[in-house]
């Protein structure tokens, strides 16, 4: 049964694309720790010492890998439900 209409299904096919690709990939950076994502980290204190100071940037990188790998996943869920809606809709309007 379609929820939405074919137009609105093939828009949340394609974002739901580009956005699982985005952020598995802003994840893996993420988790390598790349300098150029590290003013979206939690700024750790500056008064710990350097190796406490280094653990929580790091903790706070793999914090934010997994926040956008659970994104990604919430995004692979909207995708399958564009695709089926894209489906349903192809399907009803080839049996009318």
């Amino acid at each position: 049964m379609p929820v939405c209409g074919p137009s609105c299904a093939l828009c949340g096919l394609v974002l739901s694309v580009w956005g699982v690709i985005q952020l598995s990939l802003m994840g893996v950076f993420y988790y390598i720790g790349a300098v150029a994502l590290a003013e979206d980290i939690p700024e750790p204190d500056t008064s710990l010492p350097l190796t406490e100071f280094y653990a929580e940037l790091d903790k706070g990188y793999q914090q934010n890998a997994y926040n956008c790998w659970i994104a990604a996943l919430l995004y692979l869920i909207t995708l399958a439900f564009s695709a089926h809606q894209f489906w349903a809709n192809n399907r009803s309007s080839l049996s009318v």
